[in-house]
Order: structure tokens, then C-alpha cells, then sequence
């Protein structure tokens, strides 16, 4: 990875990309410090101290709980994405938008843009009348201004996004859940180290977690590259005097298909009734906050169940047996032993099955594993399973961007 980035680093042009994608991260971290208008600061601390708005407060870099201008992050352009990628599972619009190429992908990038809006102001709209008794002046007017800022900062952060895609290096939004997570591993570590200083845990805990927290590393690095391999045959066509295809290949299916999309779904799901009972007093509320509290046997079993049904769900969504099927069948493709068409795409359903299925548990077990440590160390660890999957996902998708910009830059200068 070091060797990759030397190697970057001394190409003028991938260099620029570098600094550039930098430059705009730290202007993501600029703004996580800038207050919403009009907040009293000690008043907001003191409403978000809940154990709910952890892990939103992790995504978005501490500046949910503060409040900043970036407090929701780049959720609403997330959940905009799913949105639409799940509508064009079951309306025929956006399955047709889906399959005319550059053109479609356009239209739907817009049309995610516009949702973002929508599902941003929505959300800072509720939040702004949640938090109304903590701002200077409780009008109407000071209302609609958090609102308005909070969703401009949601906007803002997507097109920083899109301008990493198109001028940096890697995903830009990926890249900036990344910085935002890793930004709140400093006070992770001081809160491990307070725990250790006044004797709520030991060294000897610690170090087990570290010991634990680099065996899941390795194990998610494992999983994220392993992939089951069908190995396909062309067949040879004769044009003219000359020969085509016989080669062969395989058809690379991931184990871990749906990346870390079920996990977020399914948080987002479950955060809804505890956000919601956060808002209200009374013991129905307290009820259900206790219920859906991280460590509460209700809260993981339904978290464990969301997480297959998405697993399989987002993999059914962007892996199409079928389709595939059918463009083997289109270019004289077929797998060995079988015949082309339906017996091929009933194989490969089969083989998907089983794949997903080791991908689900891998993801349920790595999304429990917080909620196990906390409720085992009594230590609350929001930077766990979920936030190294992430990070360590993004991590490989932008060293692979890199070593193959890299890589095309050598061949061309071979050719030269």
C-alpha cells in the first residue's frame, strides 16, 4: 500500500488528484466545527447525550451532537441512493432508467440529488422543532433558519462528494464517511485511556480489544476479497479465415455482494422508534428506548433478522442471474456442463444462494459485535464492527483506484 502511494505520489497528475481530495476532506473537517445559527452549545450537549445518536454522531464526525452545519452528514444522499435503488426493483420507470446506460444513470443521479434535498430538509425540519428549546431565540423564523442550514450543509457535502468522484481519487462519498468516522478515533482512544486511568477496565482488557480489533480487520479484509469463481467457456466462431473466442474466464461472485448497505439500512430502521420515543416522556417511551438500546436482546435479534433479509435483498437487487445468464447466452458464453439460458441462470442462483448467505452472517456477526464487547468490557465502543467495516472497505475500494490509475499511467508509458 505504502509502495502504491510513493509510486502515486511521484506522477504529477495523480499527485494533484491526491492533494486535491485532501484539500476538500479538510473542508469537510473545517465545517464539522462551525455551529448552526442561533444554538446554545450547552443545551445541545445536554439534549444529545443519548446512546441512540452514537452512531450517527460517528458518520457524521462529532457534528451531529455539536450541531455544526454538517450535523446530518451525508445520510440523506445515502438514504436517497437506497431509495432509488430499491425503486428500480419494482417500478418499471426506473428499470428502464437503469438499463439505458450513461443517459439513465444521469437522469437517476438527478433525480437522487433532488431527494436528497427532499429527505434533508425533512429531517432538518423535524430535528430544528426537537431542539427548538435550545436555540437563543425559539421563533418561527430561527426554526426554518437551522432547517435551511443544516440542509444546505447536507447539500454542500454532496457535491464535495461529487467533485472527489470526478477530480480525486476514489469515492467521494465513501471517502467522506471515511473521514468522518476516523476523525473520532482520537477520542475513542482518550475515552479507552480515561476507562484504564479511573480503573473501569484494565490493560489487560485493552489489549485483548486490540488484539480483537486487528483479527477483525483481517477478517473483514478476508471476507470483502473473497469471491466464489464459475468458471465459463466461449465458444470458437469462424469469420472468414480467421477464429474467434475459445477462451476462457469466470464469472467472480463476491461473498460480501451487498457491502455494508444492509447494515445501514437496517440501523436506520431500528434508530426510528428509539429517535422517535426520545422526542416524548412517559413509561411507553421509556419502554421502547429500552427495548431498542444497543445492548437489549429485542433490539440485536430484530438487528440480526434486518440484516440477512437486506443482504439478500440488496444482492438479489444488483446481481441479476438472469440478465447474466442471458448475456452469456448472447455472446456464445455458457458454463461448463450446462446449457445456456434457464439451467445456467438456475446454477448460478443456486451458487448465489449459498455465497450470500456467508456474507449475511458475516455482516450480522460484525454489526453484533459492539453490543456484545459493551455489554462484556461495560465500555461503549461506537467505533466498532460497523465503522471498521466501513473504513476498511473504502480503504481497499481507493488503494484499488489508485494502483489502477497507477497502472494504466506504466502501460502507456511502456507503449511511448
Amino acid at each position: 500500500m505504502l509502495d502504491t502511494f510513493v509510486g502515486a505520489w511521484k506522477v504529477a497528475e495523480l499527485r494533484q488528484k491526491i492533494i486535491f481530495t485532501l484539500l476538500m476532506l479538510l473542508i469537510f473537517r473545517i465545517g464539522a466545527h462551525i455551529p448552526a445559527p442561533g444554538i446554545d452549545a450547552n443545551l445541545i450537549k445536554e439534549m444529545f447525550n443519548n446512546d441512540i445518536f452514537g452512531f450517527v454522531d460517528i458518520v457524521s464526525g462529532g457534528s451531529f451532537k455539536k450541531l455544526t452545519i454538517f450535523a446530518m452528514s451525508i445520510i440523506p444522499y445515502v438514504n436517497a441512493s437506497i431509495i432509488v435503488q430499491l425503486l428500480t426493483m419494482v417500478v418499471p420507470y426506473f428499470e428502464k432508467m437503469a438499463k439505458e446506460g450513461p443517459e439513465g444513470r444521469k437522469k437517476m443521479t438527478q433525480i437522487i440529488r433532488y431527494g436528497t434535498v427532499v429527505l434533508g430538509f425533512a429531517q432538518a425540519l423535524v430535528m430544528s422543532i426537537f431542539i427548538r428549546s435550545a436555540l437563543v431565540n425559539p421563533s418561527v423564523f430561527s426554526i426554518l433558519a437551522v432547517a435551511i442550514t443544516l440542509t444546505a450543509g447536507t447539500v454542500f457535502l454532496m457535491w464535495l462528494g461529487e467533485m472527489i468522484t470526478d477530480k480525486g481519487i476514489g469515492n467521494g462519498i465513501s471517502l467522506i464517511i471515511f473521514a468522518g468516522i476516523c476523525s473520532r478515533l482520537p477520542s475513542g482512544l482518550n475515552t479507552m485511556y480515561q476507562y484504564v486511568a479511573n480503573g473501569q477496565t484494565s490493560v489487560i482488557t485493552v489489549i485483548l480489544f486490540a488484539i480483537g480489533a486487528v483479527l477483525i480487520i483481517a477478517g473483514i479484509i478476508a471476507v470483502q476479497e473473497a469471491q466464489r469463481k464459475i468458471p465459463v467457456q466461449y465458444a470458437k466462431r469462424v469469420v472468414g479465415r480467421k477464429v474467434y473466442g475459445g477462451q476462457s474466464t469466470h464469472i467472480p461472485m463476491k461473498i460480501n455482494q451487498a457491502g455494508v448497505i444492509p447494515i445501514i439500512f437496517a440501523m436506520s430502521i431500528l434508530m426510528l422508534p428509539a429517535q422517535a420515543a426520545g422526542f416524548f416522556n412517559g413509561p411507553v417511551a421509556l419502554f421502547i428506548q429500552k427495548i431498542f438500546g444497543f445492548q437489549h436482546p429485542v433490539y440485536m435479534i430484530c438487528y440480526g433478522l434486518l440484516i440477512l433479509f437486506f443482504t439478500y435483498f440488496y444482492t438479489a437487487a444488483t446481481f441479476n442471474t438472469n440478465d447474466v445468464a442471458d448475456n452469456l447466452k448472447k455472446y456464445g458464453g455458457f458454463i461448463p456442463g450446462l446449457r445456456p439460458g434457464k439451467p445456467t441462470a438456475e446454477y448460478m442462483d443456486k451458487i448465489l444462494s449459498r455465497v450470500t448467505f456467508s456474507g449475511a452472517v458475516f455482516l450480522t456477526i460484525i454489526a453484533l459485535m459492539p453490543s456484545i464487547a459493551m455489554g462484556v468490557t461495560g465500555m461503549n465502543l461506537y467505533f466498532g464492527g460497523t465503522s471498521l467495516l466501513i473504513v476498511v472497505g473504502v480503504a481497499l475500494d481507493t488503494m484499488k483506484q489508485l494502483e489502477s490509475q497507477l497502472l494504466a499511467r506504466h502501460y502507456q508509458g511502456f507503449m511511448k
